[in-house]
């Protein structure tokens, strides 16, 4: 029972089908970093407070500097009976110290030591997807540039609508990811709390400093309630939902650009090495990479329902359920800093098909809707633009021919206001250039955005 920080009152040894079953260690081992940041401080803290000496203090930071480069390198053996990495760190370091080593656990809990290493590794993996979110905006931004003259069909319904630039595309999963990035920026806020010192649930006797402890970790703030913050994961629920919406967000543009990379649509070259054969048909590029990212889409996605079911039944404080958390949270983030990665490289490499794209880009009628807006600026009432618009292209369906094929005098008999400069519009390249609006697809819209993007990203001027 001496090896268990709990075993004081137990008298009969633990099942070891118990310890197998309630260990964490297999997963937690990756909070090693932050156990040992987080013991750090603690122990200047309780240097600070007189809790322990000078000297132990120094011992103690040092033998947890050399602890954690074992486990880094692999050489600290990892045994379930120790449950967690917080037992192994605190294990290794009493064998090393002794009484000195045992003192560490002075004024606090396991319960508020792993909601700070959590809290820690969370704040680490923010700025990490950020990181990688910011890779794959710029990969999107320097892409406008080499396709900065292509135009292609903007869809609704997976239907032709209207015309819009490549650039004004690309730039449109700039603005969804930069939401992400923003997400995660707010929710930081939650996450940089310091719960360390809360103990068990009900704080302590002992006179220590948890501001201190909080400056020395980084914490913008120190939880106020301890029966709250030893309780509290809404800040991992929330961290992992940030991620479900970038994982949506990859899918979206994963689905697209799958399609895109059919031979139906042919608008898209994808590397070959992002793509795979076939085990039978030699002739085969198959997308695998993308249809993996859409697919592992699922998994931060089922991972924020797996943590507002874990946590929605649970009474204050702490409860060993909680020991699941990291599981859902850990793969989220994981599966999504692995897309992510090879998102950029996508990205960055793909091509698009620019004949095949114009081969076919004036079907679809891409310019009915800047036809509607010309009668409108002539003073004929939106719905009535509309009818007669709807008309125009049923008659070109039915004569096989695009609208600016029509003559002015078919134009004109579907509508007396329309003249001889309607041709300007007319036509997909003109219908883009008509575009003027803020935040639109046209030429001028989309170059300021640009410049705007490049400026956020530190890209500098283009040249």
């Amino acid at each position: 029972m001496a090896a268990k920080a709990w075993g004081g009152r137990f008298a009969q040894a633990t099942d070891p089908r118990v310890e197998t079953f309630t260990e964490s260690i297999s997963f937690d081992a990756r909070l090693a970093k932050f156990d040992i940041q987080g013991s750090q401080a603690h122990a200047r803290m309780l240097a600070h407070v007189g809790l322990i000496s000078d000297d132990e203090r120094d011992q103690i930071i040092a033998a947890l500097d050399d602890i954690g480069r074992e486990i880094a390198d692999g050489k600290l053996p990892l045994r379930t009976e120790l449950e967690d990495i917080h037992m192994h760190v605190e294990s290794a370091l009493i064998e090393r110290l002794g009484d000195v080593g045992r003192k560490l656990h002075t004024g606090r809990s396991r319960n508020d030591q792993v909601s700070t290493d959590l809290r820690l590794y969370v704040r680490d993996a923010i700025a990490q997807i950020d990181g990688l979110l910011t890779d794959l905006q710029t990969a999107f931004v320097l892409r406008c540039e080499r396709d900065a003259d292509v135009i292609i069909p903007g869809y609704t319904h997976l239907q032709r609508a209207q015309p819009v630039l490549a650039a004004h595309y690309w730039l449109a999963y700039c603005e969804k990811f930069q939401r992400d990035r923003d997400r995660l920026a707010d929710c930081l806020g939650r996450v940089n709390v310091s719960p360390l010192g809360a103990a068990a649930l009900a704080g302590t006797s002992l006179p220590i400093d948890r501001q201190m402890t909080a400056d020395l970790l980084g914490f913008s703030a120190v939880a106020g309630n301890s029966l709250d913050v030893s309780s509290d994961r809404d800040f991992l629920v929330e961290f992992t939902f940030c991620l479900s919406l970038i994982a949506a967000h990859l899918s979206t543009w994963a689905e697209e650009w799958i399609i895109w990379f059919s031979t139906e649509f042919g608008f898209l070259k994808l590397p070959d090495a992002y793509t795979t054969g076939s085990s039978i048909m030699p002739q085969k590029r198959n997308p695998d990479v993308l249809e993996l990212i859409r697919g592992k889409s699922a998994r931060p996605i089922a991972a924020v329902q797996q943590l507002l079911v874990l946590i929605k039944g649970l009474p204050m404080a702490y409860n060993r359920d909680l020991q699941e958390d990291k599981l859902a949270a850990f793969d989220a983030h994981d599966t999504i800093a692995a897309c992510l990665e090879l998102a950029a490289a996508i990205v960055d490499g793909a091509e698009l098909q620019r004949e095949a794209i114009a081969a076919r880009l004036e079907e679809g009628f891409l310019d009915a809707t800047t036809l509607m807006e010309y009668l409108i600026k002539q003073g004929v009432p939106m719905r009535t633009g509309h009818e007669t618009v709807g008309k125009l292209v049923s008659l070109c369906e039915s004569k096989q021919c695009r609208l600016s094929d029509l003559p002015l005098e078919e134009l004109q008999a579907a509508c007396d206001k329309i003249g001889d400069d309607v041709y300007a519009i007319l036509g997909t390249k003109n219908a883009v250039a008509a575009l003027g609006s803020f935040g639109s697809g046209g030429a001028e819209p989309v170059a300021e955005r640009m410049r705007e993007w490049r400026e956020r990203l530190g890209l500098g001027d283009h040249k």
